[in-house]
């Protein structure tokens, strides 16, 4: 299958880092197709100009400046985000991502009185969240997981109608232990291997 991972996070020697080459092997090992956008490391731009911010609802228009990211999207089968949750939700990096290449008219059709908002990114069928939280995971329910929201509620409301989920997060990153660490990339490498598109 086809996968495109999303990657956030601005420090090579981070344990996200290490989360995903994790991911990247085992999808790999899977016999998947895997692309990368490491959005750091690429330079993205993650503030929208006004001049983009005017042409948002304008088809075509809309999608010029990001045309190189929508066209991953639109090639994908699978969608993998690896990013740290920094006060309960996206990094800003993240965020801004997602608010300038989740256009409508390429990714979704606006509502409108009659009809809610429709898909149009129908060819994902997989999406998964692998994060590291500072916080408990009590605390973190407690506040909601605004980020895990977005892209398991938002996202996913964008993909196909039977579009498959899974979330993995290493809650209490800040006192995390050697075993700790190691556990969770195992939770994460065996998530991979079992990963599918297809559906039942």
């Amino acid at each position: 299958m086809r996968a495109l991972v999303v990657y956030c996070h601005p420090c090579e020697e981070s344990f996200n880092r290490a989360v995903l080459d994790t991911v990247l092997g085992a999808l790999g090992e899977s016999g998947h197709e895997v692309r990368l956008i490491d959005l750091y490391e690429s330079g993205f731009d993650p503030v929208m100009s006004p001049e983009e911010r005017r042409g948002y609802h304008t088809p075509q228009e809309n999608e010029a400046p990001i045309a190189d990211h929508l066209a991953l999207l639109k090639w994908a089968e699978m969608l993998v985000f690896v990013y740290p949750t920094w006060w309960f939700g996206l990094p800003a990096m993240l965020k801004g991502w997602c608010d300038r290449v989740f256009v409508p008219h390429a990714t979704f059709e606006m509502p409108d009185e009659s009809s809610p908002m429709g898909p149009k990114l129908t060819n994902i069928r997989r999406l998964s969240v692998f994060t590291t939280c500072g916080a408990s995971w009590w605390m973190s329910k407690y506040v909601g997981e605004p980020g895990r929201r977005t892209i398991l509620r938002g996202i996913r409301w964008l993909c196909h109608p039977k579009c498959k989920t899974s979330f993995a997060a290493h809650y209490k990153m800040d006192t995390s232990t050697p075993d700790s660490r190691a556990r969770y990339l195992n939770r994460v490498y065996q998530l991979c291997r079992l990963m599918t598109c297809k559906l039942n």
